[in-house]
This record gives structure tokens, sequence and C-alpha cells, in this order.
């Protein structure tokens, strides 16, 4: 791995991936092809992304770090200077191939952001926090499922694909890290997205209370629904809320 003596900046949460071995896997994983647009959230120092550009037929690079933008702009890379949390997706061709070694500070409300375009994606190859990624593939009844476990298998099949630890990593995290890949389901989302996004929020909000206490639906609601009231909102399936957001409507407080 080339060195750099770039400082990590806490308020990016920069731990740059330095192993070797681990970008092998990474990229066999991807197995980007010339074909292939590959956008790389966070390239930081560079150690995926120049694997990824030898074996992908167009590259873009979303930074944020003014100082790792121009200096991959240096060596010729496309390179995006924008907060991925506010970035419009979209703009990237349908099929775009989404990758990257997110920042753990900012994963969670940035994986909500990209599931938005999971219909513009061919997938997403994502380095995570351990535990993230054990919550967005845990099953219903699970201590790890909630709201992104939800929202994110309603538009998703995914897989973790294999742990890393933190001495991968400049500097190493308190945390182990894993490889998760995420397909988008080709079947229509079945419901208003804002909807579902809603009665997920409020579900999990109260999680703790039953399905009765945690969703505005009546003894009528549930009974058409084939739900039973009184089950908590990590025993119903990312389907079963689907089907609740079809019959509610959201308020906007």
């Amino acid at each position: 791995m080339p060195s750099s003596s770039h400082r990590p900046r806490k308020r990016f949460g920069q731990h740059f991936l330095r192993d070797a071995g681990v970008v092998r896997r990474l990229v066999e994983a991807i197995a980007p092809a010339p074909e292939d647009c590959v956008v790389e959230i966070g390239p930081g120092e560079g150690v995926l992304t120049r694997p990824l550009a030898e074996r992908a037929g167009r590259l873009e690079l979303i930074e944020i770090d003014r100082d790792l933008a121009a200096a991959l702009a240096a060596e010729g890379f496309k390179v995006r200077v924008a907060d991925a949390l506010d970035f419009d997706f979209g703009v990237f061709p349908p099929g775009a191939r989404i990758v990257g070694n997110l920042p753990y500070n900012i994963s969670t409300p940035l994986l909500f952001h990209l599931a938005r375009f999971a219909d513009r994606v061919r997938d997403l190859h994502f380095m995570l926090q351990l535990e993230v990624v054990e919550r967005m593939v845990a099953l219903p009844s699970t201590p790890a499922y909630g709201r992104l476990s939800v929202m994110l298998q309603t538009r998703f099949r995914m897989e973790k694909l294999f742990r890393v630890a933190a001495g991968a990593f400049r500097p190493p995290p308190k945390v182990e890290s894993a490889v998760v890949r995420l397909l988008p389901l080709r079947s229509p989302l079945g419901c208003d997205a804002l909807r579902l996004e809603e009665v997920v929020r409020r579900a999990f909000s109260a999680r703790r209370k039953t399905l009765r206490n945690a969703l505005a639906l009546g003894a009528e609601d549930f009974a058409a629904l084939g739900i039973d009231p009184q089950l908590r909102p990590e025993n119903l399936s990312p389907q079963d809320y689907v089907r609740i957001a079809q019959r509610t409507i959201p308020s906007r407080d």
C-alpha cells in the first residue's frame, strides 16, 4: 500500500484502508468490468481507487475532503468534491455500481439516502461497521432488527461478505468492520416511499410498545391486514410494513 502523510480528520470520520489483502478481496467481490460505471464514495488515499480504475471502464469519485480530492485529481481521476449525504446519485447512468469504505459516523443516514436510488443502480458494495451490517441483514424478531433493516430490505437483497479487523485501517477504529453487498430488488416497492418511511419511523420510535400503541391503526385495519395488534414493531416483516403503508396516510408533524 502506498504511504501517505495525510492526517485523518475526525470530523470526516476518516479511517483509511491500508491492508492489501482486504483491498484485493474487496475488488474481487466487486469484480468491475470494462463496461461498468463505478462510483466510489470517500476514496480517501486511493488504495481502492487505483485497482478499480485498472478494471472499470468509467470511474467517478465523490470526496468531501478537498485536500484528498485535489491529490486524486492530480493523478488524473475524475473527482466530485461533495458531501455524499446531499449528492444526487441520479446523475450517473442507470446501472451504475456504487462502492466505498463509508465513514462510520454517517453510514446510517447515507444508506437511507442511497436507498432512494435503488432503481438506478446495479449493485452496491460497502465497508461498514460490523454492527451496522448486522442490522442491515437482521431477520424479524431478532435484537438487531429495526428501522434500518426494514428500509433496506424493502429495496435490496443483502449479503454480508466478510469481516475486517480494525488493524486493516489507519488509524484503527474501535470496532470491527464488514463488507456487504446490496442488490436492488427489481419488483416495485408496492407503496409510496415517503409513506413507508413515515410508518417505519413511527413504529420503531416506539419499538417497546405494541403495534396497537405504536401505529395509528384501528382494530378494523389490523383485522384487514391480518396482523396481531399485540405484536411489537420488530416482529413484523419488511413486507408487512409495505402493506401497512399501502393502507395508511402519514401525518406531517
